[in-house]
């Protein structure tokens, strides 16, 4: 085995395949190491079930900010596939809920114009507000940092000076407020704040802002794509494109100790019982540093996300008969997630205990991408569905982790339940023993399984789009105190979600200080 690298990678989730693919294919010789056995972190497809062939995204689900820009230049052979509904947000007060399609402004007038007069009239605002935001944004998370108050002369001589006060400045639950009268919708559009962000509409951190924002601007159309062939096959994309290009990777491989020195870093690992010591020119951390895993985590670190992965031999019908389960589970499925709802949920967390009606979001990959099943599977009109919950902290599952996430699981069904006029229970696969094909995952689960600090699926909060301090001016947000050390994870600046984005600008800045 080779002991010299130009660049050694901590991690090989997608981000640090990515940067991989850059490096080598500009000539350096690259090593990954994970500690799992198999390469992808979060972003890989597994059949969680033994007994049915179901490849299933087993902790991320959609991309939007993965850039069209890295697909073209590392040529993979990836096709992201657009849902045909938005979203659904079921109502027990009304006779209607809200369906919005990507597909149809027509019927998305309707639907909304029923919730109020004016409520039509704020969205069609708030979207153009939205997309002239991520016109002027999106482009430049590949590109060096820029200060604040050049950010700030943008929108100026724009003539957005309010959008940026809107956006930047003010809690984004003013906007929102602003814009909307109706509580269903305010709280379908405050969905997009609240992924694994630990904060309310009106939170003085503006995390939910942070967060909305990463939520609105991928690739300059905010909307959420599902990949065909699920999560898996961007990895085997990534990884065969790395490898072709001269990459490296050891699986099983625990980085145990790291020393910056002279013109490099010394980089010691377990691999098999045995300590391997090797030593590079540049050590690049896929995985969260050590030293930002050791420091005390703020609320707006902690992590809130719960996954939970099901088999569904059919789908269930709704108790709304306007609306089949085939329109209701293609896009986002809304579980409580009225803008009441959503602080109730977050308060009664805040308080210590798991919400009686946890809010979350339900989600179909099969109807859009039915590849991740077997043809058999699909003949049968199998179907696999994901509840992702928000606003259940890591502090709620320290104690008691698997006890924590039983009443989770039982307060989610018994909550999704409410909407359906199927009980969800009564269309789970089941295995050869009986047991039901269903499958939870805490943030202490994330951690354990992961190693994301806290179970937050962003490694941290999630930062500004631009400089803010005096030394990241100019920079990517993924240099370090130490010139051979960089970060090219999630908790790189701008980093977060499927993206690749740090991957990219981390190989890049390399490059860079190389040259120089």
């Amino acid at each position: 085995m080779r002991r010299r690298y130009d660049a050694v990678i901590v991690g090989g989730g997608h981000n640090g395949l990515v940067a991989a693919c850059y490096l080598a294919r500009a000539g350096r010789k690259v090593l990954i190491l994970e500690k799992n056995p198999h390469l992808g972190g979060a972003s890989i497809s597994q059949k969680l079930f033994r007994d049915f062939d179901a490849n299933i995204s087993r902790y991320a689900y959609l991309v939007s900010l993965f850039p069209k820009r890295i697909i073209d230049e590392l040529e993979l052979d990836l096709r992201l596939l657009q849902r045909r509904v938005a979203s659904y947000t079921p109502d027990l007060d009304h006779e209607h809920g809200l369906l919005l399609r990507n597909d149809d402004a027509a019927w998305n007038q309707r639907e909304i114009t029923r919730l109020g007069d004016n409520e039509w009239r704020g969205y069609e605002q708030l979207m153009r507000k939205q997309q002239f935001f991520a016109d002027l944004v999106w482009g430049s998370l590949l590109e060096p940092l820029q200060p604040r108050s050049d950010w700030e002369a943008r929108f100026e001589q724009a003539g957005q000076s309010a959008l940026w006060r809107e956006f930047v400045e003010r809690p984004i639950g003013e906007l929102l407020e602003a814009h909307f009268s109706s509580d269903l919708l305010r709280g379908t559009v405050l969905t997009d704040a609240k992924i694994c962000a630990y904060a309310g509409a009106h939170d003085a951190s503006l995390l939910q802002n942070r967060t909305y924002l990463y939520h609105i601007i991928g690739n300059a159309s905010g909307q959420w794509l599902v990949p065909q062939g699920g999560m898996g096959h961007l990895i085997r994309q990534l990884a065969n494109t790395a490898s072709k290009a001269g990459a490296s990777w050891e699986l099983g491989a625990e980085v145990t100790d790291t020393e910056v020195q002279e013109g490099g870093v010394r980089v010691a690992y377990q691999s098999a019982g045995q300590t391997v010591e090797v030593h590079a020119r540049h050590l690049l951390w896929n995985a969260s540093p050590p030293w930002r895993r050791s420091k005390t985590p703020s609320d707006v670190d902690e992590g809130t996300a719960f996954k939970i992965n099901m088999l569904l031999a059919r789908l269930p019908e709704l108790r709304e008969p306007r609306i089949s389960p085939q329109e209701a589970f293609a896009g986002t499925f809304h579980i409580d997630e009225h803008y009441s709802q959503l602080e109730a949920a977050r308060q009664t967390a805040q308080a210590g205990r798991i919400p009686e009606f946890p809010a979350g979001e339900v989600y179909c990959h099969t109807l859009t991408d039915p590849s991740i099943l077997s043809p058999e599977l699909q003949q049968r009109g199998y179907h696999t569905l994901t509840w992702f919950g928000l606003d259940l902290p890591y502090s709620l599952f320290e104690r008691d982790n698997e006890g924590a996430k039983s009443a989770v699981v039982r307060n989610m069904l018994n909550g999704l339940n409410r909407y359906l006029a199927t009980p969800i229970e009564n269309c789970l696969a089941r295995d050869r023993n009986g047991e039901p094909c269903l499958e939870a995952k805490s943030a202490v689960d994330l951690e354990t399984e992961l190693g994301l600090p806290r179970g937050n699926i962003f490694h941290k909060g999630l930062s500004w789009f631009f400089a803010e301090t005096e030394s990241e001016i100019g920079a990517y947000g993924v240099e370090t105190q130490h010139p051979n050390e960089w970060i090219c994870g999630s908790s790189a600046k701008r980093g977060g979600a499927v993206s690749g984005i740090p991957g990219r600008n981390a190989a890049v800045a390399v490059l860079a200080a190389d040259s120089s």
